[in-house]
Order: structure tokens, then C-alpha cells, then sequence
């Protein structure tokens, strides 16, 4: 194989690949010993029939799939040895084919330009920690108490007041039927907090322990059995305990209920839950700054190809007309989008930085648990969705890269308290409020300039495209 890079000023260039005959023939006598011992031609034995009689019957055919295999192979070959990263899809131009001919073909690319990640290093940011002042713990931990109440037996004649937790059996009718799902034991309700069916609670003030209360009320619009959905239905309820709410102590066996060694092990738990709220929002700062800094880079040259397919998808839904009043702005969120990602996969390849399938599972399983009761439509969605696995691995991707830039960066370490945080956050909110205010000020429809950057790791496979008219594959019945 022969390689000549053409044009060699810019990021567009013309690779010429020439295979000559000998070599395409060596192919093509390949691929007829493959196909020899698996072919059924009458009045031959498998195995048995000659090259002419192949030739002659799946010519075509077999020189079609060699073709395209040898296009694929060499072309592969021809960049990674000239060391050129496609940007986008590679053309393939087929001057010279043929069976019994030489190969000579071209490949026009556009090449993904230098990158010069050494400034990285010095790009500058802020690192917050938040220091907990124990006054904010202990009250986060009074709160927890609040919504944990505890509850004591009342006396018999106790009225059931707003608060009170009241245990009852019950049986419900409509129209005086008896319904499934219409029978409750041992149902337990906090008054006030109206859980159960609306109205349902106020009706139990002032019942006792012991005592026989019919209760109205209008069945949901979701109840399961349809038929008896928005009814009002009669509830007999027999009431078996009334129980007054008791101050919770807060101690060791309080925070062994909740899971803590004891209560200085559940204040340092909920000292750390407190950072890391405030924590994860400080870091998206540290983010944006980072890339604010990697914006600033110079890149001397981005493909327009790139350009044109981030435009289309910026405009994507908008009218032809709005579209070319938005190309410049347009334009210029490509460029920034573009030369981050490129900025950023290039930190990335050099650090050999790669998303093992453990990592890609570990965010999907952080997702289930953030979605409590819909784990089974998350996981179906990702399962269906190869496209949203593949984004969901480029964010897992990104966040590395920007976690090993934290590192090598010059950070400004800043320990703060939990109100200049607020402060800090509060006043970054204000910002891209003011910044969004101004952009849709302007006569260019309002586009998300995200940071995120949609960064792609690899190329896509070269496709190519036979100039020989297609026939059938070889049969190998």
C-alpha cells in the first residue's frame, strides 16, 4: 500500500491510498478458499471447485465484499499512520477498481486541529469547603426529631385532638355495598396531616378509644377499582387506640434508630449531609470557572464541519428565517462548545482517562436511587435507550476529565461558612439570571448556552460506499 497526504496546509485534506493488482488479487484468492469448502455447485465436491467456476458464478459478488473490507482496513490504516483524527465522517473517492485491476482511491478529511493542553495547569479557580458551625447541626437534628415523633398510649377517655395518632378498623360502603379494597385493619393516621382521604381526618377529632364513628368521604379519581372512583363512600371505623405525641429525646438510642453509632456519630453524619449539599453547588462553580479559563484558549483553527452540525443543532425547530437572523450568535456558541469538547478530549486522551463499564453503572444505579419508586422505568429507559448510555458515559467522562484538571490546576483553597455560601451561591444564581435577562434582550432567539460539553472520544467508523453496483453476498448454502 502506497499513502500520499495531499494538500497539507489546513485542517482539510486529500489522502491518496494506491493497493496495486497483485496485492487486491491476493484478496480476492483469499476470499475464494474461504468460500470454497462451504459452496454447493453441481457436479462438484465441497471443497472441490475450481477458482474459474467460483469466479465465474460469484464474481461480483465476492469482489464487492473485498472491496469494501480492503476501504475500510486501509483507510483506517492510512490516517492512524499519517496520525490524522478524522473530524466527522471521512469521503472515500474510488478513481482506479476493478476485479483483476489496481486500487487507487481518495479520502477527503477534514482533520481535528493541534491542541495545546500545557496551560492547563495554570488555569486558576476557587475550591470551597464548607465549615459546619454545631448550632446548624443541632438544628437540623431538632428538625429530624420533630417529623419522628414518638407516641403515647392515651388515657380511654382521651379525645383524639390535631396531632394525636389514632388507630382504627374499618369498613367502607358505597351505595351501601361493601367494595374491594374497601376493609382496613390496624390503620394508622396522624391527624392533621390529611394522608389518608381529604376531610377524612377532621371527622376523627374528638373520637376516643373504643368508639364506633361513620366517616364520609369521596374515594380518589385513582382509585384501583374504576367503578368506584370520585363515590362517596361511608367508612365505619372502630377506633382501638388514641396516642398523644411525646417530645423526642434526642439521644444515643435516637441515633441508633436512625442508623448512627450513637449521637456524636449522628451529628458528624449530619455535618457532613449539610456540606455536601452545599458542597455539590460549590463544585459546579469550580466547573464553570474552570471552563470560563479552557474558553480562553487558543485553538488557531476549528473545523467548519463541526461548526455547521452544532448550528443545526442549535436551530433545530426554529423557522429557516430565524435561523439566518441567529447564525452569528449561532456561530459563536458552536465555536466555544467545540473548542472546549476538543480541549477537554484531548486532556482526556493524553491522560489516558477511559469510563469503565463499572463507573457507567454506578451513575445509573446513583440515578435509581435518586428516583425512589420509578428504579424499574429509569432502568427500562437506559436498557432501550443505547443513545442516553452513551451520553450518560460522555457526562461520567467529562466529570473525570474535570476532576483530574482540579488537580493539576492552581486551586484557591477557600474554607467558608454556611451563610457565605448561601451568599456565594445566592449571588452566581443572580448572574446567569442578569445574563439570561440580557441575552433575551437581544434580537437573536434566546439559546442555552450550557457548559457541558458533548465531548466525543472517538471517531466514527469510516463508511464506505462501493462505486460497483451491489449484488448479493456469497451464499454459502
Amino acid at each position: 500500500m502506497k499513502v500520499t497526504v495531499e494538500n497539507k496546509k489546513g485542517l482539510n485534506k486529500d489522502i491518496k491510498v494506491f493497493i496495486d493488482k497483485k496485492t487486491m488479487n491476493s484478496y480476492m484468492d483469499e476470499k475464494y478458499e474461504e468460500i470454497k469448502g462451504t459452496v454447493n455447485i453441481k457436479g462438484f465436491r465441497p471443497g472441490k471447485v475450481p477458482k474459474e467456476i467460483l469466479k465465474k458464478q460469484f464474481g461480483k459478488a465476492v469482489f464487492s465484499e473485498v472491496l469494501d473490507k480492503v476501504l475500510k482496513d486501509t483507510s483506517t490504516k492510512a490516517l492512524d499512520e499519517n496520525k490524522i483524527k478524522p473530524a466527522g465522517q471521512p469521503k472515500l473517492d474510488l478513481k482506479i477498481y476493478g476485479e483483476d485491476k489496481d486500487l487507487e482511491y481518495i479520502i477527503s478529511v477534514t482533520e481535528l486541529p493541534k491542541i495545546d493542553t500545557k496551560s492547563i495547569k495554570d488555569i486558576k479557580f476557587d475550591e470551597y469547603s464548607v465549615k459546619i458551625d454545631p448550632s446548624e447541626t443541632d438544628k437540623r437534628i431538632k428538625e429530624i426529631a420533630k417529623n419522628q415523633p414518638n407516641f403515647k398510649e392515651a388515657s380511654s377517655d382521651s379525645k383524639a385532638n390535631e396531632g394525636d395518632l389514632v388507630i382504627l378498623d374499618y369498613d367502607a360502603t358505597v351505595d351501601d355495598k361493601p367494595f374491594k379494597g374497601g376493609e382496613g385493619k390496624n390503620t394508622q393516621l396522624t391527624l392533621g396531616k390529611d394522608l389518608f382521604l381529604k376531610g377524612f381526618d377532621k371527622q376523627l377529632i374528638g373520637v376516643k378509644k373504643g368508639d364506633l364513628k361513620v366517616v364520609e368521604a369521596t374515594l380518589p379519581e385513582n382509585f384501583p377499582e374504576k367503578e368506584f372512583a370520585n363515590k362517596k363512600s361511608k367508612f365505619n371505623c372502630k377506633i382501638i387506640s388514641v396516642k398523644k405525641p411525646e417530645e423526642v429525646k434526642i439521644n444515643d438510642d435516637f441515633a441508633k434508630n436512625l442508623g448512627a453509632k450513637d449521637l456524636d456519630d449522628l451529628k458528624k453524619l449530619i455535618s457532613n449531609q449539610i456540606n455536601d449539599e452545599y458542597k455539590n453547588s460549590l463544585d459546579r462553580l469550580s466547573k464553570n470557572q474552570i471552563l470560563k479559563e479552557i474558553e480562553k484558549f487558543k485553538v488557531d483553527q476549528i473545523p467548519e464541519n463541526l461548526i455547521e452540525e452544532e448550528v443545526k443543532i442549535l436551530s433545530q425547530g426554529m423557522s429557516e428565517e430565524d435561523a439566518k437572523k441567529s447564525k452569528k450568535n449561532f456561530d459563536e456558541i458552536a465555536k466555544k462548545r467545540i473548542k472546549t469538547g476538543l480541549i477537554l478530549n484531548e486532556f482526556g486522551e493524553q491522560n489516558k482517562i477511559k469510563v469503565t463499564e463499572q463507573e457507567l453503572q454506578g451513575e445509573i444505579q446513583k440515578q435509581l436511587r435518586m428516583m425512589p419508586g420509578q428504579e424499574k422505568m429509569v432502568m427500562d429507559f437506559y436498557q432501550k435507550n443505547p443513545s442516553a448510555v452513551a451520553s450518560l458515559r460522555g457526562t461520567v467522562y467529562e466529570e473525570k476529565i474535570i476532576n483530574l484538571i482540579k488537580e493539576k490546576a492552581k486551586s484557591n483553597k477557600k474554607e467558608i461558612s454556611k451563610n457565605e455560601a448561601e451568599k456565594i451561591l445566592k449571588d452566581s444564581q443572580k448572574q446567569q439570571l442578569d445574563q439570561e435577562l440580557k441575552d433575551q434582550r437581544k434580537p437573536e432567539k434566546k439559546v442555552e448556552t450550557k457548559k457541558s460539553t458533548d465531548i466525543k472520544t472517538k471517531p466514527k467508523p469510516i463508511k464506505t460506499k462501493s462505486a460497483v453496483k451491489k449484488t448479493k453476498k456469497v451464499s454459502k448454502k
